[in-house]
């Protein structure tokens, strides 16, 4: 069985429950409110920010040239891609740049970045792989889930559409076999370490929508 195929079953009940979440059936079945997507949005921008710069690391610890520029492709599918879409989107829900400037993200957001960026500091390329796809491999599951939904808020049909697509299975794919030929050059702590970043990063995948539908803020003692 490839690393790959053992990481993914040991995140099935997790992730099947990411497929049933609140949040998720609400975008594919259109109910989801707008203000839960608009949490979702700003604290998804904060995200993807972090999610650069752990990519961009990956393109610094890869130890050869061709992992070193699609790793660096990544950051910018990240920025072009991704970012952009977000633009988008906040600008159909009227975040403007001063609100989004003054933004503070949810502990959860904090927490799951703050959870890669220590496995990008402290790891090699396969720790990187395996603490960021989750995020790649488990939105297009669910993309492909729900390309038969077909929701009316033109919003969630286009997040539908983005993550469903080819364009973005490939780059799923490149990064899961990546972290398939690292595993067989690594040693056994390795793999049991880069194990543990996908799980933990699976967690926090379903602690996002979480956060998104319930709007988690900091709390604020009594203030």
């Amino acid at each position: 069985m490839k690393f790959s195929d053992q990481l993914r079953q040991a995140v099935d009940v997790s992730w099947q429950a990411s497929f049933e979440h609140p949040f998720v059936q609400g975008i594919a079945n259109g109910t989801l409110p707008l203000s839960c997507f608009r949490h979702y949005l700003l604290n998804d921008a904060y995200y993807l920010s972090q999610f650069a710069r752990v990519q961009a690391l990956g393109a610094a610890k890869a130890d050869s040239l061709y992992d070193s520029n699609r790793m660096a492709a990544h950051v910018q599918s990240t920025y072009n891609a991704e970012l952009s879409l977000h633009e988008d989107f906040a600008k159909q829900l009227g975040i403007s740049d001063e609100e989004r400037a003054a933004f503070e993200p949810s502990p959860t957001a904090y927490a799951y970045t703050s959870h890669m960026l220590r496995a990008a500091y402290s790891g090699h390329l396969g720790d990187i792989v395996a603490a960021i796809l989750p995020c790649y491999w488990l939105y297009h599951e669910i993309g492909e889930r729900l390309q038969a939904y077909k929701p009316e808020e033109p919003i969630y049909s286009q997040w539908i559409s983005t993550y469903g697509g080819e364009a973005f299975g490939e780059l799923v794919q490149e990064q899961i076999d990546r972290l398939d030929k690292i595993a067989e050059q690594v040693t056994d702590a390795d793999r049991e370490r880069m194990k543990r970043h996908f799980v933990i990063s699976s967690h926090y995948e379903y602690n996002f929508w979480e956060m998104a539908y319930t709007q988690e803020i900091w709390p604020t003692y009594g203030a």
